[in-house]
């Protein structure tokens, strides 16, 4: 993969790669496999061109009391109960080479980016056989550039409403995830993406100072099924933009983007060890 392309396609990534809600029970305390998944993403929210990936992909599921990977991230759980639940989040972003992308060309690469912060889950309904769970989240994070030195670039925040749904319309082993919500960034994270200095503005791209404020509204739909041996699972998510702080940027030429994704992972091990989990 060349370079891939901001948070919006590392969260639909990890949708895709990660096994989905699977309901309550007695489950292995950590699996692990291999898998494979191809991927359809635009260059970064806004922009005009995208690009099919083919990739590999680790598959990693760790079911501790604090310690925790699986379809909602690695991450540590400092609070957890019947109606609330604080994790330690963490997300990433990969560059993107500006002299492939047409808006970008002339610019400076966008640097690959790490985010850490908390995220407040708040279970809002669930059946008590928890086949149906409804759930707002509220993942708060600090981002920071990872190459050519450390640099805050402010922080962002997407609280969204989560359903899941297992054995939807019947079929058994057919989990369905449902997401929506919008998004918001501080200046930094806006003008590190969106913003164009005067010594980059040309006849077609003026120069633009981003401000912090509403980033957009996403919308993603998940399916997956576990296998005794392999998981498969697929999502499409859509991003609209009208309306956002930086809509005005010359490196925006669409107010919407979309992304899509299958794949299939193959679970060669797991602990003998057995927890119960309400995924």
């Amino acid at each position: 993969m060349t370079q891939v392309r901001r948070q919006s396609a590392l969260t639909a990534l990890l949708f895709c790669c990660l096994p989905g809600f699977v309901g309550a029970g007695e489950k292995p305390l950590w699996e692990l496999g291999v898998g494979v998944t191809a991927l359809y993403f635009p260059d970064y929210p806004g922009s005009d061109q995208s690009s099919a990936y083919g990739l590999p992909f680790p598959y990693f599921v760790y079911r501790g009391d604090f310690f925790k990977a699986d379809r909602d991230g690695i991450r540590g759980v400092f609070v957890d109960s019947h109606r609330i639940e604080l994790n330690l989040s963490v997300g990433a972003s990969l560059p993107v080479n500006s002299d492939q992308n047409r808006a970008r060309q002339g610019m400076p690469d966008l640097q690959p980016t790490v985010e850490i912060g908390p995220a407040l889950d708040i279970h809002l309904w669930r059946t008590g056989d928890r086949r149906y769970k409804l759930d707002l989240r509220l993942p708060v994070r600090i981002a920071v550039t990872v190459s050519g030195g450390m640099e805050d670039i402010g922080w962002v925040f997407s609280p969204r409403i989560n359903l899941d749904i297992v054995d939807v319309v019947g079929l058994p082993g057919w989990n369905l995830g449902l997401l929506a919500g919008p998004l918001f960034g501080s200046e930094r994270s806006h003008e590190h993406f969106y913003s164009v200095a005067p010594q980059y503005a040309t006849a077609d791209r003026p120069a633009f100072d981003a401000e912090g404020g509403y980033s957009g509204s996403q919308f993603l739909i998940a399916v997956s099924k576990r296998y005794p041996h392999y998981w498969i699972g697929g999502f499409a998510r859509w991003d609209n933009l009208s309306g956002a702080a930086f809509a005005a940027s010359p490196l925006v030429r669409q107010d919407y983007s979309f992304s899509a994704g299958i794949g299939v992972g193959w679970i060669f091990g797991e602990s003998s060890t057995r927890v119960e989990a309400f995924e």
